[in-house]
Formats: structure tokens, sequence, C-alpha cells
């Protein structure tokens, strides 16, 4: 990503996006609010219809600026067009549908926390499929991480587990972890292009696979003409939110975070994600930190903070 082209009122844009920190914080904030959005959905806007709407508008947002990309990408594209779909399908569109549905059945708060699970099914599956070296450390930070979302997920009753007592809400959200974290690990096999040329052809994915979960689990199209005439002005404005702030915006802004500090350095601020979104679920929704809460974000950070270190040191 080249540096942005000087502007009438752009130099404030500019000077962002030479600040790596800010850019990252900004990005991990917008994907947090994805999670007070999907909650405030409830209500106003069918989650079907707000994945549809999400990758369309997401979609026509970026192409205008993507036809050159697109243009000097399409070899590549053409070749590998079966992963890029599929990276749009699961990792967009599958990640997000589970949390926009679990909303409907868990907390803000909850689905914040547990969105952590990432990290821990990134690393199992590391080591069980590419048989990655793992530290004691490490380990013991998973550990400590799993048990902090188990704490969340059974809302602080853990003989819960044993008699696979969860919250469908909860078991849908850490679906969802999986989810992206198989979309994370097969980034690795991402053919080279430009980073529009990327988001246009994952959107596509999106949109697909976001039609074919409303047709088999949404009601069908007669269920989704009836979902967007249902949609409220908050729907509505809920809806432009999630195109252009955690679609667009923070797509754009990781992308030339990863740039200025790497790929290493810049995955750590993911783990922001789950902070903002359980400030924004007590700020805005109101929902109420319980003391289960607090102990499980407890593990939760000391464990990110040995894995990380320990992964560091190798």
């Amino acid at each position: 990503m080249t540096n942005p082209p000087a502007a009438p009122g752009g130099h404030l844009f500019t000077a962002l996006m030479h600040r790596p920190y800010l850019v990252l914080v900004l990005t991990t904030l917008f994907w947090g609010g994805n999670v007070v959005a999907g909650k405030l959905a409830v209500g106003h806007i069918d989650p079907h219809a707000l994945m549809i709407l999400r990758w369309s508008g997401a979609l026509l947002a970026v192409l205008p600026f993507s036809i050159a990309p697109l243009r000097r990408d399409w070899p590549a594209i053409r070749g590998n067009w079966p992963l890029l779909l599929f990276y749009g399908a699961v990792g967009y569109a599958t990640f997000n549908v589970l949390v926009y549905l679990a909303a409907h059945l868990t907390s803000g708060v909850n689905i914040a926390i547990e969105q952590v699970a990432v990290n821990i099914f990134v690393m199992l599956l590391n080591f069980a499929v590419f048989r990655t070296h793992v530290r004691a450390l490490q380990l013991l930070g998973v550990a400590l991480t799993i048990l902090g979302v188990a704490i969340t997920a059974t809302h602080g009753d853990l003989g819960r587990i044993l008699t696979l007592d969860v919250n469908l809400g909860d078991a849908l959200v850490l679906l969802a972890c999986l989810a992206y974290a198989v979309y994370s690990l097969t980034l690795r096999y991402r053919p080279v292009t430009n980073w529009l040329s990327f988001l246009v052809v994952t959107f596509v994915g999106a949109i697909i696979a976001s039609f074919l979960f409303q047709a088999v689990i949404g009601g069908g199209p007669r269920a989704l003409l009836s979902a967007f005439g249902a949609i409220t002005w908050q729907g509505w404005l809920i809806a432009l939110y999630t195109v252009f702030f955690p679609s667009v915006i923070s797509q754009m802004l990781y992308v030339r975070g990863v740039e200025l500090i790497g790929p290493n350095r810049a995955s750590l601020f993911v783990n922001l994600i789950p902070l903002f979104g359980t400030i924004g679920s007590v700020l805005i929704l109101g929902e109420r930190l319980e003391t289960s809460h607090l102990i499980a974000a407890s593990l939760i950070i000391v464990g990110i903070v040995l894995a990380e270190w320990s992964a560091r040191r190798g």
C-alpha cells in the first residue's frame, strides 16, 4: 500500500497513515464495534439481511477504486478464485453470521470476550496441521486462556461443561472463532494480489455465502423480502456502520498497519477487539460486568501475554 496522496484537507489522514499504533488501535476499535452493532441489530434488522447488505455495500464501496488492480491481478485471481471465494465465505460470512445469530442468544460482553478463542484455535490448528513447535509456556498461556473462555461461556459455572449445558449463543461464538481460525491459517496460501483486488473477490465470496446461509437457515427468498421490509431506521444505520467501518476502513487500516510494523507485531493488536467489544457493550448496550467476566478477562490477558512472550522468545 503506497502512501496516500496529498489532497485538500487530507493532511490529517496522511499523518494518521504514518502512525502504526493509532492505525491499528482504530482498526480493532471498529472491529470491536461490530460486536455492539450485532447486538444493537436485534429487533431492528434480520441477521441474514444485515449480512447481505453489509457485504454487498462493502463491494460497491471498494469496486470503483479496484478496476486497475483487478486488471493487473486478473491472472492470479483466475488461477485462484476458489481459494479467494473460500476466504470470503469462511472468514467473512461464516464468522459474522454466527456472531450475529449469537447476539440473539447471549450478551455482547460474552461475545466480545469469547472471541479470544480465535488465538487458541490458531495455535492448536497450527500445531495439529503444520506441526508448529509449541513451548511449555505457550501451552500454559493457552490453558489459562481456555479457562477464561470456559468461565465466560458457562457464566462462571464450569460444572455446566460436564453436562454440555452451554448457552447456544456462546457455542455459536466459539464455532465462529473456529471458522476465523481456519481462515487465518489458510491465508498462508493467499496469492499475491493488491489488497483491493483481494477485498473485491473475497467480498463476492461473502455475498454468495450470505445468500446460501439465508436460503438454508434463513427461510429463503420470501423471508428475505419480508426481512428487508421490516428493517427500521436504526437497522439501516447499523448496516451502514458494518459496511464502512469493520468491512472497508478496518481492512484498509490493518493492511497499512502490517505494512508499517510487520504482521507479527500488528497481530498483537487483534487482542484489543474483545476489550473494545466489552467496553462498548457496557457503555452503549448498558450490560453489566459480572465477577466471572473480570476473572475470565484476567486469565485471558495473562494467558495471551505468556503465549505471545514465549512465542517471540523462540
